[in-house]
Parts: C-alpha cells; structure tokens; sequence
C-alpha cells in the first residue's frame, strides 16, 4: 500500500506485507522518545507525545517497527488524503489508530511541504497496567486488532471529549506523583477505550456505504462458495477466510456484521448452510451423509448436530415435513 500521508502509521495485519527489512523493535518509552529525537519522558511507562515535536531522520524513510508496548494515537492531516485499495480518506478528520504490544507496522515519510499535520500518541507500557482492571480487559477491546484502513474517524464533538480525556492523563502524570496518580490515569484509560467502544459502533451504523458495501460483497462471496465445489474441496469457509476476501480484519468484520445484523460472521456462515443444507433435503434425494460431505463436513455427525442446534429438527425430520 502506498500513502500520500506524511509520517502514516501502516499496521501490518494478516492482509498486509511486512517490509522486507527486519522491524526495529523498540522495547520503552524511553527508547520511542530518543529514537524520535524527543525530550525524556516525564514518565517511564506513559506518555503523550505531540505529533508536531516529533522529528524523522531521513534515513528512515520507509521502516518498520514493532513496540513492545500500547500506542493510541489521535490524528489529524490537512492538505492529504491516503488511499487504501479504492477508497480514498481525507485526513482533515481528527482518525484513531490502536496498536497493541508486538504488532508490526511501517512508517512512511513523504515529505509532502503543503501537508500539516497535529494530534498526540498515547504510549502505554503493559508494566503501568499491572494490577489493575485494565491489565486483562484491555484484551477485550478488539479494535487493537483492526488495520488501518478500519481507523476510527471521530466528528468534532468525540474529539473533544477525547482530547479532554487525554488532557487529564496528561495533567495527572505531570504532576507530583502518589499513591493515586496510577488508579486516577486507569480510570481516565479506562473511560477513553469505552468512548472508543461506542465511537466505532456509531462509525458501523453512520458509514452506510461503505459497511453496506461489505454486507453485499459478503452475501456474495458466501453465496458463490456455497453454489460451487470448494465446500467439497476445502470445506466450510473460516472467518479468517471471508475477512481476507473482503480485505477486513476478521474482529472489525464481526463487530461490525454485530452492530448491523446483530449476528458475527461465524453466524452468517452457519445461516448460509442451513440454508443450502434446507434446499439438498428438500429439492434432492442425496443422503444425509452425502449432503454434508457436499457441504464440507468430515462427519455426517457434526452436520446433523449443527442443523439440529440451527432449526430445532434433524435433517431427517426436516425432509419428512416436506412428504
């Protein structure tokens, strides 16, 4: 994928490329904050860094990186736009990117001079969560999974409540530290990661679309592999499959299928074989064991059970109401 986008964040999920140079691996705060030519960080395990104090060596203009610890970043690019397959994202918007410890991703620097750009970066190390509600729960929030093309884009009025969010952090590790300062920042940590949960789930609903674009190209690709002989040779498509075709991660895939048709995508796989299995017992005299191995079961059991779970009645007691 190729950027317009001074200084983008591109993460290298299961559908993107990683850079042929080995990723640098940067393991604290400390480091980020040296490597990118920053003061020392006024706290070892957070920090919120100003987009527009953070200086590139141009010997580094496309490289990859993985960091050993929380990056939430707030981002907002005037005078460019970044394409990702045929879509084209204007960053005048204020755009959340989530990455958790250990993925890998790129920064690529075009030095575009008509291009501003303004925001901050979170750095969380897993060691400042330690003994919290947060050091399990922050696993929960699967957005720290999504790719970039499937960033939040916040309306003025998130930002605000967001940036305000990211003021008290600030405020708080800025000041003396005691025995509260840590329960104060999770609380504020905390209240952040659920306005992002609620953000995306208005982003699911509001892009209309692009999320209904998604739905159709799913009917579609299920609807083909059901009508065709890769059941037989591959079995039942995966939620890793289906996200792949669809160029998704497969967490922003069923988040999003959830909030639109209340079912993830494992559902919408199982409801496309019940329906094919309904149409074999009904319109053919195949067995029950020949019409799950067409469906791409090993086991004519697991296919019965399935069916049952599905419609209450077993494959054979659907076909006699149709006698």
């Amino acid at each position: 994928m190729r950027t317009n986008l001074p200084n983008a964040i591109i993460k290298n999920n299961y559908h993107c490329k990683v850079a042929n140079k080995r990723p640098y691996r940067i393991k604290t705060i400390s480091d980020f904050h040296k490597l990118r030519n920053l003061p020392k960080p006024e706290h070892p395990l957070i920090s919120v860094v100003d987009y527009s104090l953070i200086r590139h060596s141009p010997e580094n203009n496309l490289t990859s990186w993985i960091l050993d610890f929380y990056s939430i970043s707030l981002k907002r690019t005037s005078n460019a736009k970044m394409r990702y397959g045929q879509q084209e994202y204007d960053f005048n918007e204020g755009v959340m990117f989530f990455m958790a410890p250990g993925q890998v991703f790129n920064i690529e620097i075009n030095n575009n001079a008509s291009a501003k750009h303004t925001g901050w970066i979170l750095l969380v190390h897993p060691d400042f969560l330690w003994k919290t509600s947060l050091a399990k729960s922050i696993r929960h929030y699967e957005y720290f999974d999504y790719a970039v093309n499937e960033a939040l884009f916040l309306s003025d009025k998130e930002e605000t409540i967001i940036n305000g969010i990211i003021q008290n952090i600030q405020q708080e590790y800025h000041s003396n530290i005691d025995k509260f300062s840590q329960s104060v920042i999770i609380a504020q940590l905390e209240l952040l990661l659920t306005y992002a949960d609620r953000f995306y789930h208005r982003q699911f609903i509001t892009r209309k679309i692009t999320n209904h674009k998604i739905l159709d190209r799913l009917e579609s690709i299920l609807t083909q592999h059901f009508d065709s002989d890769t059941l037989i040779k591959e079995g039942l498509p995966t939620v890793q499959n289906i996200a792949e075709a669809l160029n998704v991660s497969p967490n922003y895939l069923s988040g999003l299928l959830k909030v639109l048709t209340g079912q993830s995508t494992q559902q919408h796989i199982h409801d496309k074989l019940i329906e094919k299995a309904k149409e074999k017992l009904s319109t053919t005299d195949l067995s029950v064991g020949e019409i799950a191995y067409e469906l791409g079961f090993e086991h004519p059991q697991s296919f019965s059970k399935l069916f049952k779970t599905k419609t209450n009645l077993s494959p054979l007691a659907f076909r006699s109401s149709f006698n």
